[in-house]
């Protein structure tokens, strides 16, 4: 990998998420050799993802250089690569570019999407956890209009414009308030001469409420707003398979669509080489203690979404949102320093600041400790809160001036196809027929 030699302790980050970032930050000017690694040379922020794949923002106003987060760092060093393993052993990762040494390992990979096991499922619908996915979704949408106005079936226009949303937690809520306002107010005006009101947004949720992580006025109120968008909800049914046509369930519901929308769970993007007592197999989680250590290793960390501290008040571990993980990284920032110089570490403690989810203009709902409410000061409160967390100036300038534009235009103008995406699954008509 080429990284010096140094007298100063290595710590080696995985992940440059919320956790690897806030980590990194806190380790500057600490007396340290600081390596992380990624497979994108970018920190998303990922609860933006949705307008990506929406057409309300490009990619670019919610993703930031790593290096240029850690350029001021002195003795820090990114490298572009996946890791395959952990030698634990011999103290080294083994990755794409080569292996590595290290002195003090932090794992701070994420999460990724759970299929639960069910592979037809995996293959044909798509996902939404990093921007590749989110330009991915927003090509698919809007080829699948483009191919509405060319075929002549009915069945198959209709399946082109129907929309399945599996899971209704922040990410499918949010994103079935994003795809109801398209439909209100720009679908009709790009695609005249198709019937846009035949357009269906249909929420899955296998539980009796959407939005169950948060308080139960905030989820009424959050039905209330979707159904009024007219997005169809769907409670208590669970999705069984799709063949890229067909959306089966549990029970004789079915849906006909193009477009599958997996929001449904999220597991641990876990590495291989820790030990089995380790790793919560059924998530993907690393068991971690208070101090954020690996079971059975004194100088491995995990943290954030792949970090599972299990408690008699968290029995699964903290929930895998951004502010566990900026907690986390920021005290693993000081207790590595108190671990190297000999000193007590410090227990983690989560600070739940609240959670909050936006249905669309006007529309959101947030719980704070003390506090819940909804309607218009709500989605004032969650545009502060996310223009707030991201970084980089031009990133809030850009993300702002987007959010203007779109609130007094009522249009997203990031309607375009840059990396086609086809579903070779799904075939409504032949060359001859165009």
């Amino acid at each position: 990998m080429n990284i010096p030699q140094s007298s100063k302790k290595r710590v080696v980050i995985i992940g440059g998420g919320f956790a690897g970032i806030s980590l990194a930050k806190k380790l500057k000017n600490k007396n340290l050799q600081v390596v992380l690694l990624d497979k994108h040379n970018y920190h998303t922020f990922q609860p933006l993802l949705y307008q990506v794949a929406t057409g309300g923002l490009e990619a670019g106003s919610i993703a930031y250089p790593i290096r240029k987060v850690m350029q001021d760092c002195p003795d820090f060093y990114f490298r572009l690569t996946s890791v395959k393993e952990i030698d634990a052993d011999n103290q080294k990762i083994i990755s794409e570019i080569g292996d590595l040494h290290y002195d003090y390992l932090v794992i701070a990979t994420g999460s990724k999407t759970n299929y639960f096991g069910n592979k037809e499922i995996e293959r044909n619908s798509m996902s939404m956890k990093t921007i590749p996915q989110s330009l991915n979704i927003r090509s698919l949408i809007l080829e699948n209009f483009e191919q509405a106005v060319l075929t002549k079936d009915a069945a198959d226009k209709n399946a082109l414009i129907n929309f399945v949303l599996v899971g209704a937690g922040p990410t499918g809520v949010e994103l079935a308030g994003a795809l109801a306002e398209m439909k209100k107010a720009i679908l009709q005006k790009d695609y005249p001469d198709l019937d846009i009101r035949k357009m269906e947004i249909n929420l899955i949720q296998s539980g009796d409420r959407i939005l169950n992580t948060m308080s139960e006025k905030s989820s009424k109120a959050s039905e209330a707003f979707l159904e009024s968008l007219g997005v169809k909800i769907w409670k208590n049914v669970r999705v069984t398979n799709y063949d890229g046509r067909t959306v089966t369930t549990n029970s004789e519901l079915t849906f006909e669509s193009a477009t599958v929308i997996w929001t449904a769970g999220v597991q641990g993007a876990a590495i291989q080489g820790l030990s089995s007592e380790a790793l919560i197999e059924r998530v993907e989680r690393i068991r971690v203690n208070e101090f954020n250590q690996v079971k059975g290793y004194d100088n491995i960390f995990a943290i954030g979404d792949i970090a599972a501290m299990e408690s008699d008040a968290n029995p699964q571990g903290h929930p895998m949102m951004a502010q566990p993980a900026l907690q986390q990284g920021a005290l693993l920032g000081e207790n590595l320093v108190h671990l190297i110089q000999n000193q007590p570490m410090k227990p983690f403690l989560y600070n739940d600041k609240g959670s909050m989810a936006t249905i669309g203009r006007n529309k959101a709902v947030v719980d704070l400790p003390k506090y819940h409410f909804s309607g218009v000061f709500a989605w004032f409160v969650w545009m502060f809160v996310h223009l707030f967390s991201l970084i980089g100036f031009k990133n809030k300038a850009v993300v702002f001036l987007n959010w203007v534009y779109n609130y007094i235009r009522f249009d997203r103008e990031g309607r375009l196809i840059i990396r086609p995406y086809k579903k070779k699954s799904f075939t409504t008509f032949t060359s001859d027929e165009i």
